[in-house]
């Protein structure tokens, strides 16, 4: 079986997020993908199956199985690309545990078609607010999906500043926190970060799938359909965002960092 490592998210080198792409050539246990990605030790590590219906595509952080990830559905088509499972201007379509996800190549940018992600207001539950590091009167919005908790902060600043406790933050029921703020540069629509203890990542370096929520949360705020994103983690990333209403095109580069085979008993 084929393994490689992907910066996604970036055009360069030891930027954006990285996440593990192994190309399975049969079926594996749910446990053997578990303990390879705990073995990866990256936020995510994706596992590619074709199948007799098309391509099964699945998710693990070092810890538990994930429904949805951005960058490593990126960093998967991009390794599709360049082994000539995929061709540029073709669409793949992966059967995942959030339905169907397609991903294409459009010029050098790669396209995926994700479902949106709705947030509505809510009240921060108990220790979120102090586990950020945040004061009551800090943040102007706070609102939840199925997954997340999504918080608006004033600037930009304030979201590079923060210096979240793990511990604390890990008890809240949720995979994961974005704060989030317009952005300090005219390049940029709004800059976020996010943070996910609970299911092995403390800070994830750029998240596709909190842009499932972040695109259409802005876009309702900007007046925009189309909008450049900032994760401004410390690597960094940059996500071209799409709403096309219930879903969201999230546009994005990759670079191969490394590959290798492994050999499965």
């Amino acid at each position: 079986m084929q393994l490689f490592r992907v910066d996604a998210f970036t055009d360069r080198l030891f930027a954006g997020n990285p996440a593990g792409v192994c190309l399975l050539d049969a079926e594996v246990s749910d446990t053997w993908m578990r303990n390879m990605a705990a073995e990866m030790n990256l936020s995510e590590t994706a596992f590619l199956l074709r199948t007799p219906s098309g391509w099964s595509l699945r998710w693990f952080t070092p810890r538990v199985e994930v429904a949805l990830c951005g960058h490593a559905t990126l960093s998967t088509a991009h390794i599709m690309l360049q082994e000539g499972m995929l061709r540029s201007g073709e669409e793949a379509v992966f059967h995942t545990k959030s339905g169907p996800l397609s991903a294409k190549v459009e010029n050098e940018w790669i396209v995926l078609d994700f479902p949106a992600k709705k947030v509505v207001p809510s009240v921060p539950p108990p220790g979120l607010i102090e586990a950020l590091g945040l004061e009551r009167d800090e943040f102007l919005f706070c609102g939840k999906n199925k997954d997340d908790y999504l918080l608006e902060l004033p600037d930009e600043e304030l979201v590079r500043s923060l210096d979240p406790d793990f511990v604390a933050l890990s008890d809240v029921e949720a995979r994961g926190t974005m704060v989030t703020a317009p952005s300090s540069r005219c390049e940029f629509d709004f800059a976020s970060r996010f943070f996910a203890p609970a299911v092995g990542v403390n800070e994830d370096p750029v998240t596709g799938s909190a842009h499932c929520a972040l695109a259409p949360y802005w876009g309702k705020k900007l007046g925009k359909s189309l909008m450049n994103a900032e994760q401004v983690s410390a690597r960094g990333g940059v996500l071209l965002v799409e709403v096309r209403g219930e879903r969201v095109l999230l546009r994005g580069k990759a670079v191969t960092v490394f590959r290798g085979e492994i050999a499965v008993s």
